[in-house]
């Protein structure tokens, strides 16, 4: 299917009805809340008594801008976990993998135990800062989970399980309230993950990552068959999109293993670490010339780039070359207060065209200029736009994961099948551990009882 130009559609059409879109998400629902229930009556006689849905997540646009305080622009997916929960009389805290058919106890103030299933480090991590944020709420609890979605593939299946564990540890407690609406509980879980401060409340170990709350935001608060802009620090939506009409979103997954707690950890850190370096280079400079400090790189480019990128060519920094600080500002700027405005605009008027060309030069930056590809993400992306994909671009931390693809509806299929086909020769070791799917912009997470 060669590539070529298309006439965009027009503006005023209106997006695929909801109940069309949510189709799939609950088939989902019912086959694994099915399988997680099965395991919940072989795991304990008494009911659960809640259940949520909890979905992954694409990131659009916004390649490591939400720490920084930048845009991203999101969409649930109609892939994701259903978990099953209820209170215990003890302490003790059992979580259940339905799929794979794995298990693990522990002491709700402890967090999970060590050498237990890798899975295991996020509802430990999770239960623990509970336990240690709001102490004498809740307690024990069983809890059972089936997900399908692919691990470590940059669809943010950790923070959804993360998410997905606090919803059903604090369901039926005052914790939900005490922390505000569905923004806060996105910036807690966040908080949560990176082991960081909410509130004045002491840190606590979290899983290793410096990252922001992008993926949190959009699996909690994003909407069927939109595409949602959210700035970050804080969390502040800014816009909403009907997902382009007369497209599909396919997900090609590279089968390169971009764990948040693996070997990608130190990459995706560094990468992290780089915007925090621009930051204290331009706080320098600031604080010698009398300049309120800025609290994010966003604040710091809130007049423009250029006074940072002057501090940045003037500054010695003890980790960082200036090419890697002036390549990472360059980077934030162009995705956060370039791209996805453009992108936006391209939408509201339907030009698809133009959303591809935008997509293409965040992508560029993101091998160039961010440094989180790899050959197989790189591939990947060529190998949708040669296929006839109207835009296509790696999403999630990087240094593996997953691309998404916008390609004609009425030819879906068939450009997954050809992309898959493609990839997986060029990249034949990587056959077994790819996957290629259909999916739609979805809901947020729900509470199904």
């Amino acid at each position: 299917m060669p590539r070529a130009e298309r006439a965009s559609p027009a503006a005023n059409q209106s997006p695929p009805s909801s109940d069309q879109r949510e189709r799939p998400s609950e088939k989902w629902r019912a086959t694994l809340g099915a399988l997680a229930a099965r395991r919940w009556r072989a795991l304990t006689p008494a009911a659960p008594t809640s259940a949520w849905w909890v979905p992954g997540r694409v990131e659009l646009l916004g390649k490591h801008t939400d720490y920084g305080g930048g845009r991203s622009l999101l969409c649930a997916i109609d892939r994701g976990i259903y978990l099953l929960a209820a209170a215990r009389r003890d302490d003790t805290i059992r979580v259940w993998d339905a799929v794979q058919g794995e298990g693990i106890s522990f002491a709700g103030k402890a967090g999970a135990v060590p050498g237990a299933a890798a899975w295991a480090v996020y509802p430990g991590v999770v239960a623990q800062r509970l336990a240690q944020d709001f102490p004498g709420v809740g307690g024990g609890a069983d809890v059972v989970f089936a997900s399908n979605l692919p691990p470590a593939s940059g669809m943010s299946s950790s923070s959804a399980l993360m998410i997905a564990v606090f919803l059903g540890l604090a369901a039926g407690t005052s914790i939900l309230e005490q922390l505000g609406g569905r923004e806060q509980w996105a910036a807690y879980v966040a908080a949560v993950e990176g082991g960081k401060a909410w509130r004045g409340a002491g840190s606590a170990a979290g899983v290793g990552t410096h990252g922001g709350s992008e993926d949190h935001t959009a699996i909690l608060c994003c909407k069927s068959g939109t595409w949602s802009q959210f700035s970050f620090c804080p969390v502040r939506h800014e816009a909403d999109y009907a997902a382009p009409h007369g497209c599909q979103l396919v997900i090609g997954v590279s089968g390169v293993v971009a764990q948040k707690t693996g070997a990608a950890r130190a990459a995706y850190n560094r990468a992290a670490r780089l915007g925090g370096a621009v930051l204290e280079v331009w706080n320098a400079a600031a604080g010698r010339t009398g300049t309120p400090l800025a609290a994010t790189l966003n604040d710091a480019c809130a007049s423009g780039p250029e006074a940072v990128r002057a501090a940045l060519k003037r500054a010695r920094h003890a980790e960082f070359t200036a090419p890697e600080l002036e390549a990472r500002l360059e980077q934030f700027w162009l995705e956060s207060a370039v791209l996805i405005p453009a992108a936006g605009a391209a939408l509201t008027r339907g030009d698809w065209n133009a959303l591809g060309e935008i997509v293409a030069q965040s992508q560029h930056a993101a091998e160039h200029a961010l440094g989180n590809q790899v050959p197989e993400t790189v591939a990947l992306v060529a190998l949708a736009r040669a296929h006839g994909a109207i835009a296509a671009s790696a999403f999630g931390a990087g240094f593996g994961g997953a691309v998404w693809a916008l390609a004609p509806a009425p030819e879906a299929e068939i450009f997954r099948a050809a992309w898959q086909q493609a990839y997986c020769s060029q990249f034949p070791q990587r056959a077994a551990s790819s996957q290629f799917f259909l999916t739609a912009a979805a809901p947020a997470a729900a509470r199904m009882t």
